[in-house]
């Protein structure tokens, strides 16, 4: 048994991939538009996953064409990625307007949120980080 893939609905496909690709960093490793079922997949990577012969675990971005109205956006979990340098990506993150819900303050564990509400669990590879500022003494913000 191998991990394939973990799905979230999303609002609003052009937010979702804006999140997703341009802040976070995964990219796009395929697409499927259904006319007939009104609606998009997105299949997402992390850069450092092997994409070859379908291996990487994947994010699928489930688009419906028709509006609906999603709640309960942490009712599954979260989904989590290993970053190499926790503090540089939730430093990036925040200059791109994103909120660090639970920062680093541990130098290896954060949580953000997508436009949807979905948990973002964020690990740092290896050994934890030493503690720094601003980090140490930042507050939780929201839920995560």
């Amino acid at each position: 048994m191998r991990f394939l893939h973990s799905m979230v609905r999303v609002t609003d496909l052009d937010a979702s991939l804006d999140f997703y690709c341009t802040k976070l960093g995964l990219r796009e490793v395929r697409r499927m538009e259904s006319e007939k079922g009104r609606f998009t997949l997105v299949y997402l990577a992390a850069p450092a996953d092997d994409t070859s012969a379908s291996k990487a675990p994947e994010l699928e971005l489930t688009y419906n064409w028709d509006p609906e109205t999603y709640s309960g956006g942490r009712n599954f979990g979260h989904v989590a990625y290993e970053v190499d340098d926790i503090y540089a990506l939730c430093q990036s993150l925040m200059k791109a307007g994103v909120t660090i819900n639970r920062p680093p303050r541990d130098g290896h564990m954060a949580f953000i949120r997508s436009p949807d509400g979905i948990s973002i669990e964020l690990l740092q590879r290896g050994a934890s980080m030493p503690p720094q500022e601003p980090w140490a003494s930042m507050e939780n913000t929201g839920s995560w």
